[in-house]
């Protein structure tokens, strides 16, 4: 365990167990923690007999992306999202795609002090429409988080939670009361996969799902990076989709991403679009509705379909809306099919770019 380091933000979710230390509530991981010690996320600490977070404020950056890059394709179509992470996470995932940001040990590497009221106002600046959590787990910096939800609320700016959804039952109750939208990753569909990959728990992250759908009123979808000859088998494939079409529904968007090799799996391959369309056909078979592609040039993947005529309603490729064929009350013009999601008249227009936000005072 490392010294406590760094800004010391009031942490909540926590209690003193009887021999004195302190337990962490927020992760399943229930870290124990004496004076001085941090938690695995790195950014949750003890000192003396309180919890601090200590990267509330900071950031590893600001971008304004493309909705569709969390990804989300059934929240607000073609529109801009701040986006932001801090550092740390509290799985261990050695596949990680952003592990420059999640691993980070070093908290003095994070930019300048960052307001939660300054994010609001930069989004209304940029023309965002939502302010994404996101790069590394918002879990772990939970407190920076709604209360930056909650100016982006008063403000008129919907929030985004981008996490692979490992968090304890009270941390998750508080966490999605502040959010509009989340995309979950569920990284596998096996237990020995998330203990020997992840270090957690596929349970933990089943049971944050059905909370979502049938506990909130939050839109989300799902995201499953496929690692070839790690999870991207017929039978887990086929279990995935079946598990999600009877417990959370067919119109749950679920997005199967291409993994490219980085931290520490880089003896394996890239991910061929062919096991992306393999997959995607497997959970259409399952009663799935809305069945994405992700990381590839894929449009026939990358597009939204009338799951009652099968009209091609939203065209895309990557993250660039290609066609708008919706009614302005997010029906099927040709049978009048309700599309599951949160559209407005028309698409947004914000396009592929990706454009980084800095803000002026230190």
């Amino acid at each position: 365990m490392t010294d406590v380091q760094g800004s010391h933000f009031p942490a909540r979710h926590w209690h003193v167990l009887e021999d004195g230390r302190i337990q962490c509530d927020v992760c399943p991981r229930f870290c124990k923690l004496n004076d001085g010690q941090r938690g695995l996320c790195f950014v949750r600490a003890r000192m003396g007999q309180a919890m601090v977070l200590t990267t509330y404020g900071r950031s590893s950056g600001f971008c304004v992306d493309p909705i569709e890059k969390k990804p989300l394709n059934h929240f607000l179509p073609g529109t801009g999202v701040l986006s932001f992470g801090t550092a740390g996470c509290n799985l261990t995932c050695k596949f990680c795609q952003n592990w420059d940001i999640s691993k980070a040990r070093e908290i003095d590497r994070l930019n300048q002090l960052v307001g939660p009221e300054d994010i609001a106002r930069a989004a209304l600046q940029t023309g965002a429409r939502a302010v994404a959590f996101t790069y590394n787990d918002p879990v772990i910096f939970l407190e920076y988080a709604i209360d930056t939800a909650k100016a982006c609320r008063a403000a008129g700016i919907k929030t985004v939670a981008v996490s692979a959804g490992y968090i304890a039952p009270e941390a998750r109750a508080e966490f999605y009361a502040h959010m509009d939208a989340a995309n979950i990753d569920l990284k596998a569909f096996t237990e020995e996969f998330y203990h020997t990959l992840c270090g957690g728990h596929l349970g933990a992250v089943l049971e944050t799902l059905k909370y979502l759908k049938h506990e909130t009123d939050v839109w989300f979808e799902i995201t499953t990076l496929l690692i070839p000859g790690q999870n991207d088998g017929d039978d887990e494939l086929a279990a995935l989709a079946a598990w999600v079409a009877t417990e959370l529904g067919p119109d749950v968007p679920l997005h199967f991403s291409a993994f490219h090799p980085d931290y520490k799996m880089t003896d394996l391959p890239n991910t061929p679009l062919s096991t992306l369309a393999r997959a995607r056909d497997i959970a259409r078979r399952a009663g799935l509705h809305y069945v994405y592609t992700g990381n590839v040039h894929d449009e026939a993947g990358g597009s939204t379909y009338c799951p009652g005529c099968g009209a091609k309603l939203i065209g895309r490729d990557w993250h660039q809306i290609t066609r708008w064929h919706l009614r302005p009350d997010g029906t099927c013009p040709d049978c009048g099919t309700r599309i599951a999601g949160h559209f407005e008249a028309g698409p947004g227009t914000w396009g592929r770019k990706r454009v980084p936000v800095r803000f002026g005072r230190g």
